[in-house]
């Protein structure tokens, strides 16, 4: 028997001279021999058993190799796997040290550093609050930040195995930057969604128990505009879905509505009814936190108004529960946002001047917190990161439409001051906010296509910066990061216009609602 041609597995006869292999002349010497030859070897002695040796030795070398290269892939990826993550969260820790660092250590600086990047003709946004100083210096100029590394705190979560959903200690909306880790790898936004203290792990599926989620907050400087599923970041803008709720139906019967319509941002498209307020309303006022939108005030004509204030999850699509009452029956008022409370500001009946603030963080009634310049109803809202804002309106006597655009604190509750003025007077219009701008789009008397647009920095005057493809009164704003939304308008027609906040320009027709209607509510997340 030629030996030199035989092989069993990955095991090559011609390597074994000398052994009792090498002097067989049959196969069943072969058998024999190899039978000794395993016996005298750490080999498993399962393989003396087996009846056709060369076989089964060949399909354990092919798995052990399978295996073996399986294991080198596997390892090598997760290897890199945990390289690359580990890098990226190494640099990510050195970038944050060093813009904090370059800040408090170069006040004075005119270039601000993200790490060796140099941020020098780049705006820059700082928010006060949370141990962040700002001071202004009107010889230097200088900028203070008052803070230190110990503004950020961790928690860790053991992983059960069972749930993806885990409890925070820590709101998103009080902290200025959150990092999510799963078992010591960085985690990608897009991997998971923190709504208020609720964070939730996407496609990560099984979770392994024993091991942990690490979560860290960031407290010493801020993203305007960011957002981590709707949470964390500002809440007059959103990311995800704009909403309309309440409004006028004509000549349908019931005249006043209850639906809750939501369209999405990131495609232009038609509404969809996804749940209903606690009463049908019209001319409520709209107001929007991380996690839930609210509808407050409100009437239902020909008698009586309402105080109740409505809140609907943004999570899933459901219906309003009434969560307190404002401070007395009031509509066609204006609604703002903060990053912790809803506002409501003027209204009717009886041209009201008065701010009214209640909580986000629980259920609760609304508080009087100061008065705008003069009593209006029929006025526009807009939010800023620090103030609210009321534009334009209806004061007394006789239904007087001004242009006056007032502005009211957020960080401690204060009476408005009259900061600039619209283009032209109005009334019944809509309010958008960029991070940078508020917006107020249509309005009468004689419906009018005007959007204007007032800056945020300074105080000023607003200009007209483009049209609504059609002249509105009574529609609901709504506000992405890059777009204001116009939806509805009177006489009940169901349009949802858009314009760009990166340049000014005309709007575009971008869906419908479910049905027509005006003096509605607009929210967004």
């Amino acid at each position: 028997m030629d030996i030199a041609k035989i092989r069993i597995g990955q095991l090559d006869l011609r390597d074994l001279e000398g052994s009792p292999l090498a002097s067989a002349n049959s196969v069943n010497e072969v058998q024999g021999n190899l039978t000794a030859f395993i016996a005298n070897t750490t080999v498993s002695n399962a393989w003396v058993n087996a009846n056709d040796y060369t076989t089964y030795l060949q399909a354990q070398s092919n798995d052990y190799t399978t295996l073996l290269e399986a294991q080198s892939n596997d390892y090598s990826t997760l290897i890199a796997a945990r390289s690359n993550d580990y890098t990226t969260f190494t640099t990510l820790e050195a970038n944050l040290y060093n813009t904090y660092t370059t800040l408090s250590a170069n006040p004075s600086n005119t270039n601000i550093y993200a790490g060796n990047v140099n941020l020098a003709n780049t705006t820059v946004f700082i928010q006060a609050g949370d141990g962040v100083v700002l001071e202004s210096n009107t010889t230097s100029k200088t900028l203070t930040i008052a803070t230190s590394m110990s503004n950020v705190t961790s928690q860790t979560i053991a992983i059960s195995g069972t749930s993806n959903v885990f409890s925070l200690t820590k709101s998103a909306a009080n902290a200025n930057m959150i990092l999510v880790m799963y078992n010591g790898l960085v985690q990608d936004p897009a991997r998971y969604t923190i709504v208020d203290s609720t964070l939730t792990l996407l496609n990560t599926a099984p979770l392994i128990a024993g091991a942990n989620v690490e979560v860290r907050y960031f407290d010493f400087f801020s993203l305007p505009g960011s957002s981590s599923g709707g949470g964390g970041g500002w809440v007059f803008q959103g990311s995800v879905s704009g909403y309309t709720s309440g409004g006028r139906v004509i000549p349908l019967s019931p005249q006043h509505q209850n639906t809750i319509d939501k369209f999405p941002f990131s495609s232009d498209s038609n509404a969809t009814d996804v749940g209903d307020l606690t009463v049908d309303r019209t001319g409520a006022a709209g107001q929007s936190s991380t996690s839930s939108g609210y509808t407050s005030g409100g009437y239902p004509s020909p008698v009586g108004q309402f105080n109740t204030i409505d809140k609907f999850p943004f999570a899933a699509d459901g219906n309003a529960s009434d969560v307190g009452d404002l401070r007395q029956p009031i509509f066609r008022s204006a609604g703002q946002s903060s990053s912790d409370s809803g506002y409501v500001s003027g209204g009717s009946p009886l041209y009201k001047n008065i701010i009214e603030k209640f909580p986000f963080s629980a259920d609760s009634n609304s508080s009087d917190v100061g008065d705008l310049t003069q009593g209006r109803y029929f006025n526009a809202g807009q939010s800023s990161s620090s103030s609210g804002y009321t534009s334009g309106g209806c004061i007394s006597p006789g239904f007087t439409q001004v242009n006056t655009i007032d502005k009211f604190p957020f960080a401690a509750d204060g009476n408005a001051t009259d900061v600039g003025d619209l283009s032209q007077g109005r009334y019944g219009p809509a309010g958008q906010s960029s991070t940078s701008s508020g917006y107020t789009s249509g309005g009468g008397p004689g419906f009018i296509n005007t959007i204007d647009k007032f800056p945020f920095a300074t105080d000023g005057n607003a200009t007209d910066v483009g049209d609504l493809t059609q002249s509105t009164i009574g529609s609901a704003g709504q506000s992405s990061t890059a777009s204001g939304y116009n939806s509805g308008n009177a006489p009940s027609l169901n349009t949802i216009n858009k314009f760009p906040f990166s340049s000014d320009g005309n709007a575009t027709d971008v869906g419908d609602l479910t049905q027509g209607r005006h003096f509605n509510a607009g929210q967004q997340v």
